[in-house]
């Protein structure tokens, strides 16, 4: 599970309220209320300033975290770079459908062995959903969906994720919003992953459901308080017992990302970088593979 929760951005696009990625709200959102100082750092050379910011994909309402140091950064950069660009629900469509669909025939339910589908079957039925509802897609999309449906059980919005609220205010603002990846790319990573381990990947997910709910909002005080060690602890853990969705989905794209970031160094101005919190801590952080360019990525204290 906190696995999914780290690579969720593609979760996200699946969310009925997408649109609000890219249209105004109907109305204003209820005033943040909650304090939240999640962890942020800043890389500098002579003239440009590189902000890193720990995002969580989808919150709940009324957290305070876009303002002091955070604001701060966000308004002094003149760019904001994502993950992904935030496609919109029709875009985000085109590119799923044709990777997430199983090209085989054979039914998801029959990929499973005995025990991981009697597993499979749990888990859909606590969520009221039919066993055989994804046999017509890729393991590693039916482990996906899963999270979604998770998420929004548990009081969690994607509306009222950081990259969704960032994207709004650096549109409003005229800043250009980019990505370290696209969503090709990223969807990519889950759909050339060797057939075990995307059904690793669902099971893993099946098997959290009755802890979802403790552990999720346990992520969510770690990152409020800015404590980037202990939510990368419950982000990670289960990664590390995958060796192989390991490299693929976070220690390979840390190191590109670090690649991205030394080369943007080399032009001046500032930037606003803003990833899953989960990429950001332990021993093959994004910090980490820039301490191997001789980079140094400093937390800033607020």
């Amino acid at each position: 599970m906190k696995m999914r929760y780290l690579l969720s951005t593609v979760a996200l696009l699946l969310s009925p309220p997408l649109a609000a990625q890219t249209t105004p709200p109907a109305s204003p959102p209820a005033a943040a209320t909650i304090p939240a100082d999640p962890a942020l750092w800043v890389v500098k050379d002579k003239d440009t300033t590189i902000y890193l910011f720990g995002t969580i994909h989808a919150l709940k309402p009324q957290l305070s975290w876009f303002d002091s140091a955070v604001r701060k950064a966000f308004d002094a950069s003149g760019q904001l770079v994502l993950e992904i660009p935030l496609p919109t629900q029709e875009q985000a469509k085109a590119v799923i459908v044709p990777l997430a669909m199983d090209a085989t025939g054979k039914p998801l339910t029959q990929k499973l062995s005995a025990e991981d589908r009697k597993v499979y079957a749990a888990a859909m039925a606590k969520l009221g959903i039919p066993e055989t509802a994804f046999d017509t897609f890729e393991p590693w999309f039916a482990g996906v969906t899963l999270a979604q449906i998770e998420l929004q059980k548990a009081g969690f919005n994607a509306a009222e994720g950081v990259e969704v609220a960032l994207n709004a205010a650096a549109t409003a603002s005229g800043k250009p919003v980019s990505g370290l990846e696209t969503l090709e790319q990223q969807l990519g990573y889950f759909h050339t992953l060797p057939q075990a381990d995307q059904i690793a990947f669902l099971i893993s997910s099946a098997k959290e459901i009755d802890k979802f709910d403790a552990t999720i909002n346990a992520m969510l005080d770690r990152w409020k308080a800015g404590d980037a060690e202990g939510l990368s602890a419950l982000m990670n853990e289960d990664l590390s017992s995958q060796p192989n969705l390991y490299k693929v989905l976070l220690a390979d794209r840390n190191a590109r990302w670090a690649d991205w970031i030394d080369n943007r160094l080399k032009t001046p101005g500032t930037v606003f970088i803003a990833v899953g919190a989960g990429h950001l801590a332990g021993k093959d952080s994004v910090q980490a593979y820039l301490a191997k360019h001789h980079l140094v990525a400093e937390r800033v204290r607020y």
